[in-house]
């Protein structure tokens, strides 16, 4: 079975119609817009998670200054 990544419904979704409507009722997806608003909600969340954040200030003291 495929791995149901947020990538991957996404990709699926941009493959299939928005709206289908039949004798039985109509169904309508989420836009794209929107399930990629919500990709880039988690994945910032998830990098504001991580101990590593990419950015680390140090103080140089070069050797012989007090």
């Amino acid at each position: 079975m495929a791995d149901k990544t947020l990538e991957n419904i996404i990709r699926e979704n941009a493959e299939k119609p928005a709206r289908v409507t039949s004798d039985a009722g109509s169904v309508e997806q989420h836009s794209l817009r929107d399930l990629i608003e919500v990709d880039r909600y988690l994945s910032t969340k998830e990098a504001v998670e991580e101990k590593r954040r990419g950015l680390k200030f140090n103080k140089l003291v070069p050797p012989g200054v007090s």
